[in-house]
């Protein structure tokens, strides 16, 4: 019988990832409803967890360990956790709808045959055991309530939407680890080495802010305004699809539709017109600051601040001033 939610923990440089947190602080939520344990699983890692994973909530820790799982694989990553499912039986299973989450997760779903709710912003209980997520449809125009009729329920949920929460230093979890029965015809592609663009000092998805440029910045040599501003607010670096593809900046800072999907609390657009796929990879953000000269720029209509005025003098100043109050 199915009982208890399986957190899979996504670790990177010997680090804890903070949406998978997230995701942990969600099902200690869910589990205190059903009055069921939750284990955190680690793949492929060694040595301890970088964070008390006790103190956000997990009952358990497992250390999934073999020598296929040393860098990632999702074919060896899906094996591994399916295998762990089956010996484990869960009731739930969540992870953080990043990149490692959303790329292997719906492997091992499809191994286990039961469906995935990805990139959920929201998790609810109804009829005492079932899974009801909700998720953005539509390029975020509209948002689904989906259940999870089949055991185990599976759900990834979106960086930065769902609280983490004050940890519990008092809490405590068993570790333990588990060596899954694995071949090299399971790995037959894996990771060999990670390389940080540079320049970008937050992972994009993880930023709690983010200053983007668009169209407006009239060129690569201007996107440094931007990133001055960043800089002094500690916050990530973004850009829309037409700055990306006019070759002014690196595809790994594109937010929207074709890019990133990210919900960090605050979001600067600097000289973005708002076009629908860039509003569906950053709607979500808690508070939307627009800096338009264009006083009828579709962005202006989400904003929660809009400033209508020439950027090359605003963000420059807003920079400044962020800089005296922090001093």
């Amino acid at each position: 019988m199915a009982k208890g939610i399986l957190v899979f923990i996504e670790e990177r440089d010997g680090k804890t990832k903070k949406p998978s947190l997230e995701a942990l602080s969600a099902a200690r939520k869910l589990a205190d409803q059903l009055g069921e344990p939750v284990t955190a699983l680690r793949i492929g890692a060694a040595g301890e967890a970088s964070e008390n994973l006790a103190s956000y909530g997990a009952d358990k820790v497992v250390s999934a360990t073999h020598d296929l799982l040393k860098s990632y694989s999702a074919e060896a990553f899906s094996v591994a956790l399916t295998q762990f499912v089956k010996a484990e039986q869960p009731r739930f299973i969540l992870g953080s709808a990043s990149a490692m989450g959303k790329d292997f997760l719906p492997r091992a779903a499809a191994k286990l045959g039961v469906g995935l709710a990805q990139d959920c912003i929201e998790l609810n209980i109804v009829d005492g055991t079932q899974l009801q997520c909700v998720r953005p449809i539509y390029a975020g125009k509209a948002y689904a309530k989906v259940r999870l009729l089949m055991e185990p329920a599976m759900a990834t949920l979106r960086p930065n939407v769902f609280s983490l929460g004050a940890p519990d230093a008092g809490r405590s979890a068993e570790t333990t680890t588990f060596t899954p029965e694995l071949g090299a015809e399971k790995a037959r592609a894996s990771v060999k080495e990670v390389k940080a663009a540079a320049g970008q000092k937050l992972e994009l998805t993880e930023a709690n802010i983010i200053v983007s440029g668009g169209r407006g910045m009239k060129g690569p040599e201007n996107f440094p305004i931007v990133e001055n501003l960043a800089d002094a607010l500690g916050g990530a670096v973004g850009a829309s699809r037409a700055a990306v593809d006019a070759g002014w900046i690196n595809h790994t800072h594109q937010v929207g539709q074709t890019g990133k999907t990210v919900s960090p609390t605050m979001y600067v657009a600097c000289g973005i017109s708002g076009a629908i796929q860039h509003l569906a990879g950053m709607s979500s953000s808690k508070y939307i600051v627009a800096i338009n000269k264009d006083p009828e720029a579709p962005i202006l209509s989400i904003a929660d601040y809009g400033i209508i005025g020439d950027l090359f003098e605003i963000v420059p100043a807003l920079a400044e001033e962020v800089k005296k109050l922090k001093a």
